[in-house]
């Protein structure tokens, strides 16, 4: 299977706060915000959207083709990805830009401030697919993931000209787009990604129902957090997968890009949905466990057996019968 993974690729630095950031918080002020937080640490990792996806499924056996753009500073980037399994061979490097960072402060409480410098990004835009296609062989299918906007607009309506089959997931855009550029990205989708806060965002800038998104889409994948993920499609009854329970809850960044490689990997095995969604609940707790989105290493046996023990032997069996991870 050709699966071209396109997005974000970014530098992640990741900060943690050890108090509250509702603390200071002045509800009645909040047109006057001015805060800081003093943190406690600095961890300075890889990231981006679709490298992170790309990661994961290499790390799970497959081969993905990342596409996106960055900066000359990639080099050392690029090496990390192709020995994890990513066929980095048509991502753009912008001569002038840096490669996107990611700014993320992360409190107690999980709650989030973050921000993203685009850099290097903005070139997505000039990237065409089908070349791509002619280099890797017959495209499959094509996650158009967080991006560039009008790089998402691009490669979204060249899969409907060109007949490739695109998973939507606009995710951190939701909040930057307006209803116009998400009914293109999401309109004709095979598969729809977005957490419980995204679908709700979805529907409220879209102007449509969450029956009328169904109605566009194929298989709307939202995920639950601690309950878990629901899989939704049109006049059937959900699936709803149960999380799998964390060791220690670290850092949350790439939790959703983590899922969504877990799901894809099984997607590509021919799996049902419902071990697509196991699949990438159990990659997500992996990121969750860790500081940074792609410092988690599997090892097959341990990750069979937390499968198991979560989703039963029989469904680690089917699953197992597929995982090809760089350790036994």
């Amino acid at each position: 299977m050709s699966l071209l993974v396109t997005g974000s690729i970014a530098t992640d630095h990741l900060m943690s706060f050890g108090g509250r950031f509702s603390d200071s918080l002045v509800v009645d002020q909040l047109d006057k915000l001015s805060v800081s937080f003093l943190v406690d640490d600095l961890e300075v990792r890889r990231g981006g959207c679709a490298a992170n996806i790309a990661f994961g499924l290499g790390c799970l056996g497959l081969r993905p083709v990342l596409v996106g753009a960055v900066g000359e500073d990639f080099v050392d980037y690029r090496s990390w990805l192709e020995r994890h399994n990513v066929d980095c061979g048509s991502v753009h490097v912008s001569p002038t830009r840096h490669t996107a960072r990611f700014v993320c402060t992360t409190d107690s409480t999980m709650a989030q401030f973050a921000s993203f410098y685009a850099g290097a990004m903005s070139e997505a835009r000039d990237i065409e697919l089908t070349p791509i296609g002619r280099r890797v062989g017959d495209i499959d299918y094509v996650l158009v993931g967080p991006n560039d906007p009008e790089a998402m607009r691009r490669h979204t309506a060249e899969c409907r000209e060109r007949g490739y089959a695109f998973l939507a997931d606009p995710s951190q855009q939701l909040a930057f787009g307006d209803g116009e550029l998400i009914r293109d990205l999401v309109d004709g989708a095979a598969i729809l990604f977005s957490n419980e806060y995204e679908a709700a965002l979805t529907e409220q800038k879209t102007g449509w129902s969450a029956e009328q998104v169904l109605a566009r889409v194929g298989t709307w994948v939202v995920t639950l957090g601690a309950e878990g993920v629901r899989v939704d499609r049109r006049d059937e009854k959900s699936i709803v997968v149960q999380a799998v329970p964390e060791i220690e809850k670290v850092e949350p960044t790439g939790v959703g890009d983590a899922f969504r490689a877990g799901f894809l990997a099984a997607m590509a095995w021919g799996l049902g949905l419902e071990r697509a969604a196991q699949l990438g609940c159990l990659l997500a707790v992996y990121v969750v466990e860790r500081v940074g989105t792609q410092e988690y290493t599997l090892h097959r046996a341990t990750f069979l057996d937390r499968f198991a023990e979560t989703y039963g032997a029989p469904a680690a069996a089917e699953v197992g019968a597929h995982v090809r991870t760089p350790r036994p």
